[in-house]
This record gives C-alpha cells, structure tokens and sequence, in this order.
C-alpha cells in the first residue's frame, strides 16, 4: 500500500510541471512500471523533455539527455575503446546510454543505423562494442521523443525500432485554461529542482515485481486474445499484432490496474492502455501513415466483444 501511495505521489508532482496532462503522465509511470521504453511522438515544444527530466527527478533516477542529429554516429551514443599507451591495451569509454534514464531528444532527427545503437540496450539491457558486452544499470529505462514524419530532416523509424517501443504517447496542446496559467507564469520548467523525491530507485524496482503479481483471470486472456486475432484476421489492417506486442499489452494492463489499487485485470484496464500499446505497432493495409493506428485502434474498441 506505502509504495502504491508513493507512486500516486509521483503523479500528482509531475502534474504540478505538466498541467492538465494527468492521462498521458499515468500512461508514461504505467510504461516506467512495466519495463518498457515510451516514445513520446508531438510538436517542439509541448513538454516531451520536460517530462522526461522531471520522472527522473521524482524517481530519483540518474538521467542523460543525448540529442539526435543526422551526423551523429553509434559510438556516440554507446562508447567507446580507445587505446591506452599506459596500460598497453585498449579500454572502454562509456557513453549517455549507461544511464537509468536516456532522453533521446528527437531520435527521428538521426539516420537508421545510428537509431539502431540503441536497439540491443533496449531488449537486452547491455550493449556490445568490439565483441566485449557492457551491462547497463538497473532499472534502464529510455524516453525519446520524435517530431511528427512530415517536418523536415526527420528519418522514420523502422518497425523493428518502434516494436522495441513499450508505449508511444502524445501529449497535445493545452485546454485554453492551463495555457493561460502558463503564459501567466512563463511555463513551469523551472519547478522541476523543487519537487520531491517520491521514490528510490530501489522502491521502484520493488513496485514493478508487484506489478508483476496482479492476477490476470483467464476470460481476461481470452479479451486480449481476440484483440490481436482481430488485427490478424481483418483486411483493414496491413499485419496483425505479434506476440509480443499481445504481452506488452498484457503487462501494461496489470500496471495500470496495480496503480489503480485492484491486485486484478479488468477489461477497462486493457482499454485504458490500448491506445497507447497498439497505434504504433499496426497499420492500415491501404494507407503508409503509421498515424492511421488511431483509427484502427478505435475499431478494436469498437468491435471486439469483451465477453466474446
């Protein structure tokens, strides 16, 4: 109860920084909970690093911000080896990705391969440079941001990168009045160094091995079951969910059920996270737009009997 207590406080701090955002602020602590890494997909400027920055701040995660360019190359990111004429042999430098929390700025800003670096620490929590592996610390987690495809400079990630995704998440404009609250205050960033530490790293590795113990009965299974089946068997989608992305689900859920105070599933648990598990892992067969997963995740909604 203490620890579910201490994550409601998380929220409520973050939401002190990011008005109005208590439904993608939930999401992104459910991602946190899970495991899993969340690409948060908007516009400059509508608070993806504040985000970032201030999850590890109330965490108390240790955080590095790399930013994504198009010149930037995988070492940058990873390390190193680099010969020492002292020791005679070559040792390994450490580079941002050995972090609890990686904010990679803008990853749809560099090339493919160097958005590759990152695609071994995401699944495996380690990294390999010259045939030596590097373990990463524990918990590791990565929050990149990406703006929309169709501004300028901007490389689309390959579905093998976005798979490796938990979570994709927009954040969106303001409703008028919170906007008004910081055009007043002239924005809420700096509030960041004043919020509380609400968790030790320790303790958040404690609340994710309870997420992990929330019951999930089988007629809930069989739900999640008939979710991917439809995106599987209907024409409107160009390739169905995978299994993993059915466990991605599947875990996600528990988390968001645990935050909410049930030790169970409910089907309103996997409808809470849906949306935001599935959009970036389907796609329209008649349509490129990866944006066209709203509308098919809305037909998953829509069609899917939750009592089959």
């Amino acid at each position: 109860m203490l620890l579910r207590e201490q994550l409601n406080g998380v929220l409520d701090a973050l939401q002190t920084v990011l008005l109005g955002k208590e439904e993608p602020l939930r999401l992104a602590l459910t991602c946190l909970l899970a495991r899993g890494h969340l690409l948060i997909e908007d516009l400059p400027g509508m608070g993806k690093t504040t985000l970032a920055h201030a999850l590890a701040h109330v965490t108390g995660l240790s955080d590095t911000r790399v930013q994504f360019t198009s010149d930037m190359l995988p070492a940058d990111i990873l390390g190193v080896s680099i010969f020492e004429p002292s020791d005679s042999r070559f040792r390994f430098h450490p580079g941002p990705v050995f972090t609890q929390l990686l904010l990679a700025d803008e990853i749809n800003r560099t090339t493919p391969k160097t958005q590759s670096a990152l695609l071994e620490a995401m699944e495996e929590g380690q990294v390999s440079v010259d045939g030596e592996r590097h373990a990463l610390p524990t918990p590791f987690f990565v929050i990149a941001t990406q703006n929309p495809s169709s501004q300028y400079g901007t490389f689309p990630l390959p579905e093998s990168q976005l798979d490796r995704f938990l979570m994709r998440i927009t954040l969106g404009y303001p409703a008028a009045s919170v906007e008004r609250e910081l055009l007043k205050s002239g924005g809420t960033r700096h509030r960041i160094e004043d919020l509380p530490r609400c968790l030790t790293p320790e303790e958040l590795v404690s609340a994710q091995q309870a997420c992990e113990q929330v019951h999930a009965s089988d007629s809930l299974i069989d739900y999640v079951q008939r979710l991917l089946q439809f995106t599987r068997d209907h024409a409107e989608f160009s390739y169905g969910m995978s299994p993993r992305g059915g466990l991605a689900l599947l875990r996600c859920a528990r988390c968001w059920a645990w935050l909410s105070g049930r030790d169970h599933v409910v089907p309103e648990d996997v409808q809470a996270v849906l949306a935001a598990v599935v959009t970036h892992r389907v796609r329209a067969a008649d349509d490129v737009a990866s944006r066209e997963g709203d509308r098919l995740t809305a037909r998953l909604l829509e069609e899917v009997d939750v009592l089959g």
